[in-house]
């Protein structure tokens, strides 16, 4: 057996023995394809993947979505590390099934914004797919055809896409994972992941976007063609992200049931698109290596910042290290006659600032 085959199976026997510890966590474990090498889920097979029993019987009827998933997975994670990535947890991943560590099952805010933002990457890549015509149970939303105002000078038209599959899909692959309900606390944060990834999908459906297409004599615009798609992920991630500010702490009442943890409000029902929480995130500034937690030290920050990359914010407040980088480019290119490229070789000096 080859380097690359010992280690997808050493992968494969480290997630069972980790499921075996923490039954929670085969809600995430299909995160992993995100970090994946290409080709690896194609060799693994959907019955060798990181999956639960629910979602491998999934897998193994619908082959074809496996690269759709691995997508959408990648999806989630690379825009994750986007949105929070000058601040002090800035959704840092590892190579083993449990992607996110302890902020997978921490029942914070950051684990709302890795459930909603995995699930809406998922919605978003099968969707994709379908509207490119790359399977044969799903295509573009024909519903619209036909509608729209002669008054105005537009119809529906194009290729719209069709969110329906791709949610429903979501729905049966995310939420399909085994759950552990001896424990009271595992039943909670299965509740409160259930929610967070439909405020995901939610997400996917809440920012789309109206395109038109302008039909007439020397481009007059007498008539439009227009469709319904799905905004560029980043503007979905964006979205999720101001819901993490907004994020509710909640409480477990009673099975199934969670309420507003302030008193004030706590007869107020929870949208479908707000995000929830039970616990408060730790500061993230140092290292703790049982949680699983990085901390700041080492991170670069920008001295003259006020927001969350600043060193005073980034570095909690114990102050900075400043570092001389010299930086060697190639610079003031010319194409020289007859045939190559001549440049000068330009140093730059910059300081670079990082957290004590």
């Amino acid at each position: 057996m080859d380097k690359t085959g010992r280690g997808i199976h050493a992968v494969y026997h480290l997630f069972f023995l980790w499921l075996s510890v923490c039954p929670l966590c085969s809600q995430g474990s299909w995160m992993w394809l995100g970090i994946t090498s290409v080709g690896v889920p194609e060799k693994l097979g959907c019955a060798h993947l990181p999956l639960s029993h629910k979602q491998k019987e999934l897998c193994a009827r619908k082959p074809h979505l496996l690269p759709s998933i691995k997508e959408g997975a990648r999806l989630g994670i690379s825009e994750c590390q986007t949105q929070f990535k000058h601040e002090r947890w800035n959704c840092s991943t590892r190579r083993n099934p449990n992607v996110f560590g302890y902020e997978l099952t921490s029942g914070t805010k950051e684990t709302a914004f890795i459930y909603a933002v995995m699930a809406a990457g998922l919605v978003h890549a099968v969707t994709r797919s379908c509207s490119a015509g790359n399977m044969t149970e799903c295509s573009c939303d024909m519903s619209l055809l036909g509608s729209g105002s002669p008054t105005e000078g537009w119809h529906w038209g194009g290729c719209s896409d069709d969110i329906a599959f791709g949610t429903s899909f979501s729905r049966r692959f995310v939420d399909n994972s085994v759950k552990n309900t001896s424990a009271r606390v595992e039943d909670t944060l299965f509740i409160m992941n259930q929610h967070n990834s439909e405020a995901g999908r939610q997400a996917v459906a809440k920012t789309m976007l109206t395109d038109c297409r302008c039909h007439g004599v020397s481009g007059s615009c007498a008539v439009k063609t227009c469709w319904r798609t799905m905004a560029a992920f980043e503007r979905v991630g964006a979205y999720l992200k101001e819901r993490y500010e907004n994020s509710v702490q909640v409480v477990d009442r009673s099975k199934h049931k969670v309420r507003r943890k302030d008193k004030e409000h706590r007869n107020m029902p929870i949208g479908k698109e707000e995000l929830i929480f039970f616990n408060k995130s730790p500061n993230y500034c140092l290292e703790d290596r049982r949680l699983g937690v990085m901390g700041t030290r080492g991170r670069k920050c920008n001295r003259t910042s006020a927001g969350p990359d600043g060193c005073n914010l980034l570095c909690c407040g114990r102050g900075y290290n400043t570092h001389v980088v010299r930086h060697v480019e190639r610079c003031e290119c010319k194409f020289v006659w007859c045939c190559y490229v001549s440049c000068r070789r330009c140093e730059t000096m910059n300081d670079m600032h990082t957290c004590k």
